[in-house]
């Protein structure tokens, strides 16, 4: 009884420090990211596309994309829309006029069909839901990191799944996926993230 009570307080403050830590991350992300003020409740001055935009742009900086993703060492990061685009000007508020790694940042909203393999961030509409399995699969083979807040994302082969929890946006990460497209997460990222294996349960909220 002792035992599991230490395991069920250790998972306990585990958890509060993951919870700690994404604060922190949120605030550092969105004071460089967009200007808000540096405070715990930065999130909630923000409407929910704004913070998913910020969220892409900061994964640019904690994923590592293999060299044969780009056509040239030049070549920017293309961050991919696919389907009806939820972020308005959130997301090139964010991105415009901005570099990563040396690389300029483009936006490219593709439409159902196109071909998304050149972008390093393809971010999946939920308009597309129903056209997910055949979105992922012209995918295989590819190092784009797909994200989307479609639930059941990471079951279909998605890497990056938000996540909303009390009002506020979280993210898990298909580790399995992301090895699959060859990219390397940074331990970081990996910490702030609901980590979900091939064999185990994705989030579905």
């Amino acid at each position: 009884m002792n035992r599991r009570l230490e395991i069920s307080g250790g998972q306990v403050r585990h958890n509060r420090l993951r919870a700690d830590l994404h604060r922190l991350f949120l605030v550092a992300c969105f004071s460089a990211t967009l200007g808000v003020p540096r405070s715990a409740r930065a999130q909630e001055t923000l409407s929910e596309y704004q913070v998913k935009a910020a969220y892409l742009f900061n994964f640019l900086k904690f994923v590592e994309w293999p060299s044969d993703a780009f056509a040239d060492p030049l070549a920017p990061f293309v961050i991919g829309v696919v389907g009806e685009d939820p972020f308005g000007n959130a997301l090139p508020q964010v991105v415009l006029g901005k570099t990563v790694q040396g690389r300029d940042l483009v936006i490219h909203v593709y439409r159902s069909g196109d071909d998304c393999r050149g972008a390093q961030i393809l971010f999946i509409s939920a308009s597309e839901k129903r056209k997910l399995p055949a979105i992922m699969a012209s995918l295989h083979g590819s190092s784009a990191l797909t994200v989307s807040d479609v639930p059941g994302f990471l079951n279909a082969g998605g890497i990056i799944q938000f996540l909303n929890e009390n009002g506020r946006i979280r993210f898990a990460i298909n580790v399995d996926a992301a090895t699959r497209a060859r990219l390397k997460m940074s331990s970081k990222l990996l910490s702030l993230a609901k980590v979900i294996g091939g064999n185990g349960s994705a989030a579905d909220n």
